[in-house]
């Protein structure tokens, strides 16, 4: 079975570019358009790993991965923030709060495979 990685993001054109990128190495796509979104889709869902941006309505990426990490099912599911912000404050945040990397956008794809890989461990 094929590893199943959420893409959280309100622009459908960064989720798309990861699903491509994603899928064409073999991982199954699970899209979110916000926090709000991701944690209603996570209900009930197994999921690998999470990949979100920071800067969302509803609910921000440092919203999810703290309402992630609160969930016991997905404590220590790996969780990649995806974003054009580069103030250390807010890397910091991701940190401390168990972002387990942060990659800057735009993302290269080849990168993108190697941090996910090495991530999931395959």
């Amino acid at each position: 079975m094929s590893k199943c990685i959420m893409v959280v993001d309100d622009s459908a054109t960064v989720r798309e570019s990861l699903r491509m990128t994603l899928s064409a190495a073999g991982y199954r796509i699970l899209p979110a358009i916000d926090g709000v979104d991701a944690l209603a889709k996570l209900a009930g869902e197994r999921v690998d790993m999470l990949i979100s941006d920071l800067n969302m309505p509803n609910l921000d990426g440092l919203g999810l991965l703290s309402a992630v990490r609160q969930n016991p099912a997905f404590r220590f599911t790996p969780f990649l923030m995806l974003t054009t912000e580069l103030a250390e404050d807010k890397k910091r945040a991701g940190k401390v709060g168990g972002a387990a990397g942060w990659i800057v956008k735009p993302f290269r794809p080849d990168q993108m495979l190697k941090v996910v890989r090495i991530l999931l461990g395959n």
